[in-house]
């Protein structure tokens, strides 16, 4: 099939160019991209006109404040941006046929779709159709997703809705179900998905931070228990403590569902909790290190700033919310990050938070490598591991598997 897919940046490439696997694939952005996969259309129209679907990945902003780098439950409650978006789908109705499908992925609250996006599009078929892909993974995940989410008026499987699952069926690796919904049953399904994630890591680095706090318990012991108790709860991924949730999508979208519980006049609003736990979480993590610190004298370095190992993005990064508790408790840490460090040292003498971690991150992606290590680290150093996987056998290093307090 001819393909248009705008909004080709940090994920919207990856995608276009997995469909450049099967069908003929057009790319436009506003900012200009380059591509050995996809063809470069010079302007939106291009990527429009002739296409059998019109693929829409714009994004939808928080203000920078809300990003989830620093403390964000004590700001007014705010929705998405849909400047961009709404913007895009106004352009693309110019020249869109009433053949062509229009097939919006961009991250929206329940109602939006149809309250303020969908109307835009008058001359052409739409399909509300967000995807579960994340940075450092997005080719793996656009062919295995666990569902394929397809929205449409009244959650019929119509006739858009049958080709964009033929479409996707040419694509996959795995055989994922298809979950076809109202416009705003597909909303809920993404972002509720996205939080849900984000209340399951903060459940399991609440038993972290108990574990400390109470003593004799491995965190891994409890959370291993409860990620095999598929009876009740849930299945094992997210279920490792560490660092919290981070990156551009979950942090903001907990933010965004607090911004839709207060307009629906709910009563109540757990995702102000989460955030709220995401933040004192990162606040404790950040007093064991600096208490560390002061004993030993030492400085604090932080190794891994991006939000996930293997990216250069610091969205939302968990690395930044904890250096900000840092420099509360008086202690400037310092970053150690290939993908967003320019100067980085070579070898380290202090306490190390140990911030990545490739296999918990990317596990389900079946990714078994090990973490790279930024840089040496002399003896004498402390080093804080949230993951529990650096070697404590390590001579002349004090290692504390953060989380595990079992004295027996």
């Amino acid at each position: 099939m001819n393909v248009g897919f705008i909004g080709i940046g940090k994920l919207g490439m990856a995608c276009a160019e997995v469909m450049a696997n099967q069908h003929s694939v057009t790319g436009y952005d506003i900012y200009r991209k380059n591509s050995d996969v996809i063809k470069i259309a010079d302007t939106l129209s291009q990527a429009v006109v002739g296409q059998d679907i019109i693929f829409i990945a714009v994004q939808t902003p928080h203000d920078p404040d809300y990003s989830g780098s620093a403390p964000t439950s004590h700001l007014p409650n705010v929705d998405f941006d849909y400047t961009a978006v709404e913007t895009v789908l106004k352009q693309v109705n110019c020249y869109v046929r009433p053949n062509q499908l229009v097939v919006l992925i961009s991250t929206v609250l329940p109602g939006t779709t149809r309250e303020r996006l969908r109307p835009l599009i008058t001359n052409g078929r739409f399909i509300y159709n967000p995807y579960l892909i994340a940075m450092g993974s997005v080719e793996w995940d656009m062919v295995n997703p666990e569902m394929v989410i397809i929205g449409t008026e009244d959650g019929s499987i119509t006739g858009a809705a049958a080709e964009l699952i033929e479409f996707y069926r040419g694509l996959m690796q795995n055989d994922p179900r298809y979950e076809v919904g109202t416009w705003d049953e597909a909303e809920c399904i993404k972002v509720f998905y996205n939080t849900f994630i984000s209340a399951k890591i903060s459940l399991v680095n609440m038993i972290q931070d108990v574990a400390i706090k109470q003593g004799n318990i491995n965190v891994d012991v409890v959370t291993n228990a409860l990620a095999k108790s598929s009876m009740r709860i849930m299945g094992p991924k997210y279920m490792t403590a560490g660092l919290g949730d981070a990156g551009p999508c979950h942090p903001r979208d907990n933010i965004a569902l607090r911004f839709l519980a207060d307009k629906l006049e709910l009563g109540y609003d757990l995702f102000d909790a989460i955030m709220y736990a995401r933040e004192k979480q990162a606040k404790l993590m950040a007093l064991a290190l600096v208490e560390q610190a002061e004993l030993y004298e030492l400085p604090v370095y932080i190794h891994g700033k991006a939000y996930k190992p293997d990216v250069s993005l610091t969205d939302g990064s968990y690395s930044l919310l904890v250096g900000h508790y840092c420099r509360d408790f008086g202690h400037e840490p310092v970053y150690i990050d290939p993908l967003t460090e320019t100067d980085n040292p070579v070898s380290v003498k202090g306490v190390v938070l140990l911030a990545h971690d490739r296999r918990v991150t990317y596990g389900y992606a079946g990714v078994d490598q090990a973490q790279q290590q930024y840089c040496e680290f002399e003896p004498g150093s402390i080093i804080v591991d949230p993951w529990r996987t650096y070697p404590q056998d390590t001579a002349g290093i004090k290692v504390l598997h953060y989380g595990n307090t079992r004295q027996v």
